[in-house]
């Protein structure tokens, strides 16, 4: 229907002095800022699917880039990133106060490690420290995610034994050491996303640490500085 300008001219604009009234197709958590996400979290947590997948959607990325640094395929990390969002979605409603995102990736990390320890996964890592003071050759881990691990492995036999020692080691002191020698976080972040005291996550680290040191020496790939 073709509007005339005699009724064209009856109709109101919102001036630009209005504020604008957020349609409520789209709630205001659908905003940015830290408030927006609040309001996202308090909506996922009474049962907002729409809230919860909204919040997952910002930190998806970051949930990838964590899972293949673990689990070294796309394929694996997906899976695994999959499987800790249907976990975030049934735990959500009794998340406490904090910090969403932090919450988020431990999930994540905890759901990594369920799926190594399933399939015997081999974790792929380089520890700075170690390996360049005594000559063995490895790539970053963010080189490393996009290699492929066996045929890097093959290349350097101090790599390989690297490996089987971090496999070697347990759980709680293999976790550290893939936080913040492989994936770069920081002791207070590890200790977040690992739900430990700070104090804790450093001596685990320095016990592991000291623990494939010990290896690669009986190995023979390290000299005994001692």
């Amino acid at each position: 229907m073709t509007m005339s300008i005699s009724q064209a001219s009856t109709l109101s604009f919102r001036t630009p002095a209005q504020p604008r009234t957020m349609p409520a197709a789209y709630p205001a958590w659908e905003t940015t800022g830290n408030s927006a996400i609040d309001g996202a979290i308090q909506a996922a947590r009474l049962g907002d699917d729409r809230a919860f997948a909204h919040l997952i959607d910002l930190y998806r990325s970051a949930a990838e880039r964590l899972a293949q640094q673990i689990l070294h395929t796309e394929e694996a990390a997906a899976d695994a990133v999959q499987e800790a969002m249907i976990k975030a979605h049934r735990a959500m409603e009794r998340f406490q106060e904090g910090n969403f995102r932090s919450w988020f990736l431990r999930i994540v990390t905890n759901t990594c490690y369920d799926h190594l320890r399933r399939q015997k996964r081999r974790a792929a890592v380089s520890l700075d420290e170690l390996t360049e003071q005594h000559g063995i050759d490895y790539l970053a881990a963010e080189e490393y995610v996009a290699e492929d691990p066996e045929h890097i492995v093959l290349q350097n036999e101090g790599m390989r034994l690297l490996l089987a020692a971090i496999d070697e080691l347990p759980a709680y002191h293999r976790n550290v050491v893939l936080l913040v020698d492989v994936q770069g976080y920081d002791y207070a972040e590890a200790a977040e996303l690992l739900d430990l005291p700070l104090g804790t996550v450093k001596s685990r680290l320095s016990r592991a640490r000291a623990a494939l040191r010990d290896q690669l020496v009986r190995a023979g790939i390290v000299g005994n500085t001692m």
